[in-house]
């Protein structure tokens, strides 16, 4: 029953994550839920219908990690009328290759960092766990005792009766039609049973989703396809060791050097396969649950044999017994795949409480349930959500054609060996500076973020003399890097360098009400003259660090602000007062920026304008108008590497004039073109932090080391309530620099931290400081271990590396270099 205290909710889909959703929202206490299913109750029909339930839970992503892992907890102590719902059977994943042996190490590095305990076995232990494999043909395994599998359907069930019985109220065979709103706000669901009042929508749909979000006009950037999974006849090594009610006994299998997964059926073996072609499912072609007889569901079509083939013959090969045995069964299943991989969650853009809770799989469906209650009803989930967030792609990243494409790969990847640096080479390049023909003649490499092609150094600078004093590195940090980067970093401290900043998100924020309107949204103070450049925060309702932000004022209603991406643009556009007053306008296409650092800056940029660029004139976080030859700028006295310099921002169409009128005048002074290899170097040697890397919604900034840009005396502001009482002799743990006792140990991000023997953190960000000669880590440990020389221990592809930690900043600690 509505009451007005409470709003009335909505969920599409009572898949798992439908029902997870309504546990989780009625167990806070919100009670006025409706769950609407076009199928029946519970097998819907769609993806949870079908799924395997294999819940591995190490993720690259923290995130999704966490998600599972709670998955695996909630979901451990639920039945269904006496019946299990989750059996942790132990994931076993093996490596047939030394490659996947090494990124096995990896991922066990990444299982420890996020809090899952886990171990590499050799063959003959993992034949020990599995006794149907060919131990001859592995190499070792990564053995997590926690992982295990789910039963989607009863999880589903257990969790919807838990609901219900708070108040909440499942509706099968209620098909939406769509949406009603008003004001840009969602107000109810149209089905094809009547309407239903609504405060909040959550879509929940899964493959249906994109159909659903159409309706309300929100786009839901996901494509279906279908996957592969089979069934075994019965096996007689199996006979008689599990019963019709356990199912399985032994643990779940990944052999990912062919794209396999593997689970037991009582007497049977499941198996499921990526290794096949792609296959994108046309929503139209699927059937309505009431159009589906007997005990087929719409989300399970046809198996392709012939897609199958080479997989039974892989899958034989680990498990000789299959090859005394037949395919009996088999279906290709429908789920989601993203551009990325991560889940779309939160609110919608377009419509006000529309909420998206999509691509979600079994593994992290409680995870995901719990994280948008937290959001839904605190204001903020306390899991890191960033990666997940619906509002986090580009206008670029939202074209079908790209969705298409770029989900595909992801399921051809799904199981491969990916660097944290390698990009997907196609569709490419989709947007670029102004400057990149003068950077493709000076042998750019080129890396992808958000969009952009992004040089990460140059060949051009092979022949730099700072090349042949650069020390190399191992195997697996020397992808995607060169000498090259440490001579562009060495000759940034020595002479002067360009730097592409043009990717880095830029907005206009104008209107009288602006200045307003920022200083409520920001941390620092922001009513400072004309001119003034601010490094600022954006907080969320927690006293999280949901951005760091710079802000120029040039002029009295207009700001121009350095963002970290679309999340930013989304989070002011949900803050504009309704009068009017403000002004938002994402100017980053059409303008550009170069960096221009180092210390003979100002010797190159001075000679080129009549404007006063001495440090008496244009002072350290000062903004100012000027020409440069010919082009005119917004120049701004900030530096991310540490070196005397400027950030320079003019038009688009002005940008290769721009680039040429530097590049010429600086040939006198050794300029060189600098890539983002050498950038992040410089960046860690002055402990500059990389929001979304170093620093998340998760950290407060005295935890973060950012609480300098917080000024609780400027009066109210977003977050400020929730930082009452904190400061930086209250934190329990600290972002700090590591250097490594080898300087050529280095490492790659995400690595576990050991203090006095046991876990303790995790790496964020790494580098090789070729000021220093040193390997820097940032990493996040307990207070207790960040003392200036405590000793820790980074885990790195299962070797502990020595370190210390260290005080910051590493380089320059008086600021000498920028302040000249």
């Amino acid at each position: 029953m509505h009451t007005p205290d409470q709003p009335r909710v909505v969920i599409v889909g009572a898949g798992i994550v439908g029902c997870a959703l309504s546990d989780e929202l009625t167990a806070r206490g919100w009670t006025d839920v409706t769950v609407l299913e076009q199928g029946p109750l519970f097998a819907t029909g769609g993806s949870s219908s079908h799924a395997p339930g294999l819940v591995f839970q190490t993720n690259s992503s923290k995130t999704m990690t966490e998600f599972a892992s709670y998955t695996v907890r909630k979901y451990s102590s639920l039945t269904l009328d006496g019946q299990w719902c989750f059996q942790q059977l132990g994931g076993l994943e093996l490596a047939t290759t030394p490659e996947r042996l090494t990124d096995l190490h990896r991922k066990h590095g990444l299982a420890t960092s996020w809090g899952v305990e886990g171990s590499i076995l050799d063959p003959a232990e993992c034949a020990a766990l599995h006794p149907l494999l060919d131990q001859d043909r592995i190499l070792g395994g990564l053995h997590v005792p926690s992982d295990g599998l789910a039963k989607a359907l009863r999880a589903g069930e257990a969790q919807a009766r838990q609901a219900a019985a708070r108040g909440a109220r499942f509706l099968g065979h209620h098909t939406v039609t769509g949406f009603e709103s008003a004001n840009g706000r969602v107000t109810g669901v149209v089905t094809d049973q009547g309407s239903f009042p609504a405060d909040i929508v959550v879509s929940c749909a899964g493959f249906w989703g994109p159909r659903i979000g159409a309706m309300a006009g929100v786009e839901v950037p996901l494509v279906p396809l279908a996957h592969q999974y089979a069934r075994t006849a019965p096996l007689p090594e199996l006979a008689g060791r599990n019963s019709e009610a356990a199912e399985a006994g032994k643990p779940i299998l990944r052999h990912q050097d062919r794209d396999l997964y593997y689970r037991e059926h009582v007497d049977r073996i499941g198996i499921g396969s990526y290794a096949h072609r792609p296959m994108p499912v046309d929503l139209a072609s699927v059937s309505h649950p009431s159009e589906t007889t007997g005990s087929g569901m719409p989300s399970m079509l046809p198996f392709t044999e012939e897609d199958f083939a080479p997989s039974w013959a892989d899958a034989a090969e680990l498990l000789p017994a299959l090859g005394r045995s037949k395919v009996e069964e088999g279906f290709n299943g429908i789920f989601s795949f993203t551009t990325d991989g991560m889940p779309l969650l939160g609110e919608a853009p377009e419509l006000r409480g529309f909420w998206v809770a999509e691509a979600v799989w079994v593994t992290h469906s409680a995870g995901v349930a719990k994280a948008m209650a937290e959001w839904l009803i605190e204001g903020a989930p306390r899991t890191d959500v960033h990666e997940c967030d619906l509002a986090r792609f580009e206008d670029v990243q939202l074209a079908p054609s790209y969705v298409m494409q770029r989900s595909c790969q992801n399921f051809v990847e799904v199981y491969d060996i990916i660097h944290p640096l390698q990009p997907m080479e196609e569709p490419r390049p989709l947007r670029v500076s102004p400057f990149h023909q003068r950077q493709q003649a000076l042998g750019a490499v080129f890396l992808e973020g958000g969009g952009w092609e992004r040089p990460h150094w140059y060949e051009a600078n092979a022949q730099l003399p700072e090349v042949a004093g650069v020390p190399g590195r191992g195997a697996w940090a020397s992808r995607y890097w060169s000498p090259i980067a440490g001579a562009e970093a060495l000759a940034t401290r020595e002479r002067v360098a360009l730097f592409d900043m043009t990717p880095l998100k830029r907005l206009e924020v104008t209107g009288p009400g602006s200045l307003a309107f920022l200083q409520y949204l920001t941390t620092n103070q922001l009513d400072k003259p004309v001119g003034a450049v601010t490094y600022t925060l954006l907080l969320d309702e927690t006293g999280g660090v949901r951005s760091d932000l710079t802000v120029a004022r040039l002029g009295e209603q207009r700001f121009q602000v350095g963002a970290n991406g679309n999340l930013d643009l989304d989070w002011l556009t949900r803050h504009l007062p309704a009068d009017g007053s403000v002004q938002v306008r994402d100017i980053t296409a059409g303008t550009c920026c170069l960096g221009v650092w180092g210390p003979l800056a100002r010797d190159l940029v001075q000679p080129l304008t009549d404007a006063d660029f001495s440090h008496k004139g244009f002072g350290y976080f000062k903004a100012k108008r000027a020409y440069l030859g010919n082009v005119p700028v917004t120049a701004m006295r900030l530096s991310y590497v540490g070196e005397l310099g400027w950030e320079l921002y003019t038009t688009a169409d002005c940008g290769p004039k721009l680039w040429d009128t530097l590049w010429e005048a600086g040939q006198r002074h050794g300029v060189v073109a600098a890539g983002r290899s050498a950038f992040n170097s410089l960046r860690l040697e002055k402990g500059y932090r990389s929001w979304g890397t170093d620093m998340t919604a998760e950290h407060n900034p005295y935890e973060a080391g950012v609480g300098f840009a917080v000024r609780m005396d400027k009066g109210d502001f977003l977050g400020r309530d929730a930082l009452t009482g904190l400061g930086d002799a209250t934190v329990a743990r600290r972002l700090v620099p590591l250097l490594l006792d080898d300087p050529a140990a280095v490492v790659l991000g995400k690595e576990p931290v050991f203090f006095d023997g046991a876990p303790a953190g995790y790496v964020t960000s790494a580098a090789y400081a070729y000021t220093l000669g040193k390997s820097i880590a940032y990493a996040w440990l307990p207070s207790a271990a960040t003392a200036p020389g405590t000793s820790v221990q980074v885990e790195y592809f299962g070797e502990r590396l020595s370190a210390v930690v260290a005080e910051e900043p590493l380089f320059d600690p008086k600021m000498t270099r920028i302040r000249r």
